[in-house]
Parts: C-alpha cells; sequence; structure tokens
C-alpha cells in the first residue's frame, strides 16, 4: 500500500489517544483498535479506509501500528520527553492545534440559512445555465472528392438506416482519431469546435447530415447530427450543497479577517521594523 510508512510518521505527529473500536493488538497493555487503523489509512491516503483495503495491508497497517506503540516506548525510555528540542516542538504543536481546533470551532459555527443560498443562486443565475448541446458524429478525409461520395452514398438514408450507415462509414474512411468509435465527438457547446465545424454542425437538425463537404484545416468533413440539448439551467435543489458550502467558506474567511483586526487592535504590537 502506497505511503504506508509515510503515515507512521503523520500519526506520530497526531493524537495518541485510542479511540474506541474492535480491538486488533494489545502491545504491554496498550489496545491498538480499528479506529487508530483507520487514522492510521487515511492520514497515508484520505481516500482510502481500513475497512476497505486487502487484507494483506490490514496486517501491514496493524504491523506498523504495533512498531509505533513501540517505538513511543523507546522513546519514552531514551527520555526524549526532557529533551529540549521535544519540548520546543510539542509547544509548537500544541500551539498549533489549538489554532486548528479554533478554527474548526469558528466555522462549525457559521450558519448559511436556505434563504441566503437561494437568494445568492437567484442573483448569480447565469452561473447555473447550461448551453445549448449538440452530440455529433463526423467522417474526416483528405479530398473532397472523397468527402462529396460519401455524402452521395448518404443522401437516401433516413433514421436507423442513415445513422448505421454513417457509423460504418466512419469506421472504414475516416482519418480521425473518431473514426473507430463511428466518428462520435460525444456532446459539446458552441465554439468549442473550430469556426466551420461549428458554423455546419449547429445548424444541422436532428438525424440530417452535411449536405456540402465542411473544409477545416484538418481535411473535409461529413457531419452528422445525432441529437441536441437546449440550454438549460441547473435546479437550485442540485446545487444547493455547493452553494452553501461556498458562502461558508467566504462567511468563514470574512470571519477570521474581522477576528484579526480586532484582536490586532486590542493588542500590544511592535515590530522590528517600527523600532529602526
Amino acid at each position: 500500500m502506497k505511503n504506508i510508512k509515510n503515515a507512521l510518521l503523520v500519526m506520530a505527529l497526531g493524537t495518541s489517544i485510542t479511540m474506541a473500536g474492535d480491538i486488533l493488538a494489545t502491545v504491554n497493555g496498550k489496545k491498538i483498535t480499528t479506529e487508530d487503523a483507520e487514522r492510521f489509512v487515511r492520514a497515508s491516503n484520505p481516500k482510502q479506509s481500513f475497512a476497505t483495503i486487502q487484507e494483506g495491508d490490514k496486517k501491514i497497517v496493524t504491523d506498523r501500528l504495533i512498531e509505533r506503540v513501540l517505538f513511543i516506548e523507546a522513546a519514552k525510555k531514551a527520555g526524549v520527553e526532557k529533551d529540549p528540542e521535544f519540548q520546543k516542538a510539542l509547544n509548537i504543536a500544541k500551539d498549533e492545534l489549538m489554532i486548528n481546533q479554533w478554527m474548526k470551532k469558528q466555522y462549525d459555527a457559521t450558519v448559511v440559512s436556505d434563504g441566503e443560498a437561494k437568494e445568492f443562486y437567484e442573483k448569480n443565475m447565469a452561473q447555473f445555465k447550461k448551453p445549448a448541446q449538440v452530440h455529433a458524429r463526423h467522417i474526416l478525409v483528405k479530398e473532397e472528392a472523397e468527402a462529396k461520395k460519401i455524402i452521395d452514398t448518404l443522401k437516401g438514408l433516413k433514421g436507423d438506416a442513415l445513422k448505421e450507415k454513417f457509423i460504418e462509414l466512419a469506421k472504414s474512411k475516416s482519418t480521425g482519431p473518431s473514426g473507430p468509435k463511428g466518428g462520435d465527438l460525444g456532446y459539446f457547446a458552441a465554439k468549442q469546435m473550430v469556426p466551420e465545424f461549428d458554423k455546419a454542425v449547429f445548424a444541422l437538425d436532428t438525424g440530417k447530415i452535411t449536405e456540402t463537404p465542411v473544409k477545416t484545416q484538418f481535411g473535409y468533413h461529413v457531419i452528422y447530427l445525432e441529437d441536441q440539448k437546449a440550454a438549460s439551467t441547473v435546479p437550485y435543489e442540485k446545487v444547493k450543497g455547493q452553494i452553501m458550502q461556498n458562502l461558508k467558506g467566504t462567511q468563514f474567511r470574512t470571519m477570521l479577517e474581522k477576528s484579526a483586526k480586532e484582536l490586532k487592535s486590542k493588542a500590544k504590537i511592535v515590530t522590528e521594523s517600527a523600532k529602526k
């Protein structure tokens, strides 16, 4: 499992309190639980979980946690706790932990109402609009004459017969990278393709092909319009959670800036530059 050794260092810098959970091992009376293992795994890779990793990796994690307990005991016996460097590092870590805990409490106390989120949504509606999109296929060839020949072959076909024949020809004749996929370009909005292609595809009706070859810098295209999606607006309920999270972050940052100003105004601060 990647980064498993690095997690030992991360765990060593974190809390040593054993959390509740199933016991994995007991080392000189100290219990190692599944909660300890979970924190260890997430310190190594936040996207992984101890409960879902392979059995072999679970054994590795347990072994590393056993080693951690033994390393802690060895460090204590060596008198590391009394070392001035350790005390200095401990005080720094405590300060950082206090700041982080204070900030977490401030963040948790920041509340965004549904009304605030709805108001933001309505005032910024443009952010939640989806442009019109088309789903197209194309056949790209080098010569205009060949493109015309393909169009002549397809002209009398309609519906599924047209689509199936187009895909067949795209696979056998198209020089573009989408050829093996039947010329499929997926969905795309206006101005995502080169201008000539863009103009031609958005002028087509669904289920139709271009009646003349479309010349671009890449060659000559025969285009088939498979589907269209009209412009739409993402419903509020689908973006509500993200809006509330973003607003909460903004309010939290504003609160921090305000708190910093207030604390500075009340504190006695003398910088070295001010002395000169």
